[in-house]
């Protein structure tokens, strides 16, 4: 039988963190695990939206428990906020989804100056997380999912000496590098929680060909070319829709057989139910995660090691 969301176990006593929890595969997670009786944290950037996002999660469950916390991915002191917010409120985060994210943007600059597409999909979920370690790390088996995408298949090498692509930015090719980099950070964060010897754990999911606004606002920003409008079309006529697109992401964080380090995605690659995927391992991976690990340490300021337990 193909997993579905009625497959979440129980979730009751659980605290969830959903990034841009307020639309598309984010609210669809939040909903989910609200409905497995988590308490969510939707954490997004547009106050209307949360507000009617989180108003359509409890009139579906009238009993869900649920908070908002402004969240912007694209400026670090908001990010911390947030996060103090959360840690303020909260003793332990059970699960954290990095699903929030921009596609294919023309080039533009976050409000610390990172590239919009790497600082807000990578750098802004490294602060987000680091922010949040002490809460994860309580949890007796904490999960962190990031969301990845087919499309860090043809990503370049993150150059240490230009990691915002002052030289040379196209709009795709800074996607699949952002995208590629959540699967690095999912990959290294996981090394962190082994090394420390806590039981929490780090998977990375994606979602398949899925048909939610993210292609039509690439589209609508102008950055994403003819190659945007394809997928645009695409998607509205063959895409999974955001409810199926979001079990990928949902099996990572709740599936009680899913193990740190491990990839779900669609069972066809764009398409299917969520299964777990074999993670390319690369002879240059770990130089790779390292390389990560370097700059996002030097652009933010803020470190990611996990403490020994």
């Amino acid at each position: 039988m193909a997993w579905t969301e009625k497959d979440i176990p129980d979730l009751s006593g659980r605290t969830a963190v959903v990034t841009g929890g307020n639309g598309g595969l984010g609210f669809q997670t939040a909903l989910a695990l609200a409905g497995a009786g988590a308490h969510v944290v939707v954490a997004a950037r547009d106050p209307g939206r949360t507000t009617a996002a989180v108003a359509r999660m409890a009139e579906r469950y009238p009993a869900a428990s649920l908070e908002v916390v402004p969240l912007d991915l694209g400026d670090l002191s908001v990010v911390k906020a947030a996060a103090s917010q959360i840690l303020g409120a909260h003793e332990r985060v059970d699960l954290l989804v990095n699903n929030a994210g921009v596609m294919a943007m023309p080039q533009r600059t976050t409000v610390d100056g990172f590239e919009m597409q790497f600082g807000v999909n990578h750098l802004g979920h490294w602060a987000f997380t680091a922010h949040l370690l002490p809460a994860l790390v309580r949890s007796p088996s904490a999960r962190v999912v990031t969301v990845t995408s087919t499309a860090r298949h043809r990503a370049g090498r993150l150059d240490p000496d230009d990691p915002h692509m002052t030289r040379n930015y196209g709009a795709w090719a800074s996607y699949a590098r952002a995208k590629m980099a959540n699967l690095h950070f999912g990959l290294g964060l996981q090394q962190q929680f082994s090394r420390a010897g806590v039981p929490a754990a780090s998977l990375v999911a994606h979602p398949g060909l899925s048909n939610t606004d993210l292609q039509a606002r690439s589209v609508r920003e102008g950055g994403a070319g003819w190659v945007g409008a394809f997928f645009e079309a695409l998607t509205a006529r063959s895409g999974m829709t955001p409810f199926e697109g979001a079990r990928p992401q949902l099996r990572a964080a709740t599936d009680p057989r899913a193990r740190g380090g491990e990839l779900y995605a669609p069972r066809y690659g764009s398409h299917g139910p969520p299964v777990r995927r074999p993670v390319l391992r690369r002879l240059d991976l770990q130089e790779h995660i390292d390389v990560l690990w370097e700059v996002s340490e030097r652009e933010t300021g803020i470190p990611l090691q996990v403490a020994p337990a």
